[in-house]
């Protein structure tokens, strides 16, 4: 993190209520434009100066270097010796993104065209109502996410269900309002050997034959997946496999043919406006000089606040219902990205590595966690996220919701003193950040998750971290396909801590 050292002795600016006092132009001045998004960042912790320094430190820690270096195809995932290509996914019919000397982008349609002749078969099939997509991560939050983000131009006859989970309540669930003639089940999993997905999947798998017969496999399951032996053994029909590539990492997948879901249930034509709005985004941040650049400014902003700031949350708040599942989302994106502490060439890192992103929709969180936000010792810095139209025909409450957007905003950044009655100060000071759009469209939300990837990417590159590998969640796989057979067989529990031998003891015999 040597280019950050320079930064650790900038100036902190002044309190947000002396920095708009300063500038009247700070609101006009400190405003991005990135395809339809308008970002306000003025009411961050930041002034000229600061920017500046923020500037310099991404141009010192190569970031435009390394953004041309994933845009060119090079194997900026060193750990595990790939190209980092989830661009390659939205590039246009007739683009090109070249991976170990081959253009990849014709893969890519050929794909999105078998993905569309399947989901228009399935949206004129009046015997299927019901699509169930069967993941985990990046194959189940994105997808699930995109699903409830786009509830309005959603097939009025096909309704989605995701599950994730290995407890079999949410398996139980699902199949529980399901009529195996009506369903169809699409299995997510690269290497089709998932546990947690492979278990779910012969759960459902069991029940449908139990219904109608081991030949309806065929006609109610396909695969998002390479491994066209282990697709076949479970009695899919290897067309309905849909593939896609090592260079895509399952959080960057969701406009894949992991996406296949959302394909069904939006159609192909607003599927294609969705990649559309990436390529948007991708492109700005590809062409734009740094200071202008969204994801670089945000991302730095982020920069200042952990590693100067020591600022080590962040919330982000949509006030869009139909973003609910957006922080889960972003949470995924940035924690399994960035939560690194060895840098590329193996040395521990010297400084923090990315922030604990967490948030819920307003105005519900207002009730809830939003005392912490404004009167709590902690200072969180905050994303709202808002849309001039409302997806629904109730006006009065969107007006409500906006005005209550605009309002935590306003007094997080400048508070309210009440020396009579300490309890009642708002000490103000709370920065945040404001992303607008006119409306929720397929094409805004594609722009919106591109925004944050890049951010993720900007943001590893100054740390120094590998964005692309997720090698912390492995330990954990290990050791529970160790524990597994123990919980119900020989050999007995010994060959673990104490505590450990001790709780599989105790399931052993109340289970």
């Amino acid at each position: 993190m040597d280019a950050l050292s320079d930064l650790l002795s900038t100036p902190r600016p002044a309190d947000l209520r002396d920095l708009f006092a300063a500038d009247p132009a700070r609101a006009e001045r400190y405003v991005l434009s990135a395809g339809d998004l308008r970002i306000d960042y003025s009411k961050n912790l930041v002034d000229d100066a600061v920017l500046s320094a923020l500037a310099d430190t991404a141009q010192r820690s190569g970031v435009e270097a390394r953004r041309d270096a994933m845009f060119a195809g090079e194997h900026i995932n060193v750990a595990e010796d790939r190209a980092v290509g989830h661009v390659a996914l939205r590039t246009p019919a007739g683009g090109e993104f070249i991976v170990d000397g081959v253009n990849v982008v014709p893969e890519v349609h050929e794909v999105l065209d078998s993905m569309a002749a399947f989901a228009e078969r399935v949206r004129g099939d009046d015997r299927i109502t019901h699509v169930v997509n069967i993941g985990i991560g990046g194959s189940d939050l994105g997808p699930a996410m995109v699903y409830e983000a786009l509830r309005p131009y959603r097939h009025e006859r096909l309704r989605c269900s995701f599950v994730s989970n290995v407890d079999g309540a949410d398996i139980d669930s699902v199949l529980a309002g399901s009529d195996p003639a009506s369903t169809l089940f699409i299995v997510a999993s690269k290497t089709f050997g998932t546990i947690e997905t492979l278990t779910n999947a012969r759960t459902a798998r069991a029940w449908l034959v139990g219904s109608l017969g081991e030949a309806a496999v065929a006609d109610h399951f396909v695969a998002v997946s390479t491994n066209a032996e282990r697709v076949a053994e479970f009695g899919i029909d290897t067309a309905n496999m849909f593939g896609f590539w090592d260079w895509v990492g399952g959080r960057y997948s969701v406009d894949s043919a992991i996406g296949l879901s959302v394909m069904i249930a939006i159609g192909p034509q607003a599927f294609r406006e969705f990649l559309d709005g990436f390529h948007t985004i991708d492109e700005h941040f590809r062409q734009t000089p740094l200071a202008e650049n969204a994801p670089v400014v945000l991302a730095m902003i982020g920069v200042w606040y952990v590693n100067v700031l020591e600022l080590d949350t962040k919330a982000v708040l949509p006030y869009s219902n139909d973003l609910a599942r957006f922080p889960a989302y972003l949470q995924q994106l940035d924690m399994e990205s960035n939560g690194k502490s060895v840098r590329l060439d193996g040395t521990p890192v010297t400084g923090q590595t990315g922030p604990i992103v967490w948030g819920e929709p307003g105005t519900n969180g207002q009730h809830a966690f939003y005392q912490l936000l404004h009167q709590g010792t902690r200072v969180t810095p905050v994303d709202f996220i808002g849309f001039a139209k409302a997806p629904h025909p109730y006006q009065e409450h969107h007006d409500l919701l906006m005005s209550n957007l605009f309002a935590q905003a306003e007094a997080l950044a400048f508070g309210r003193e009440n020396a009579a009655e300490p309890q009642r100060s708002f000490a103000g000071g709370r920065p945040s950040t404001m992303i607008l759009a006119e409306r929720l469209t397929p094409a805004v939300l594609g722009q919106l998750i591109a925004l944050y990837e890049h951010i993720v990417h900007v943001q590893g590159t100054v740390w120094g971290v590998n964005s692309y590998d997720q090698w912390g969640v492995e330990l954990g796989k290990e050791l529970a396909n160790k524990i597994t057979p123990e919980l119900t067989g020989e050999p007995s529990p010994a060959s673990h801590d104490s505590s450990t031998n001790a709780l599989i003891a105790w399931y052993r015999d109340h289970r």
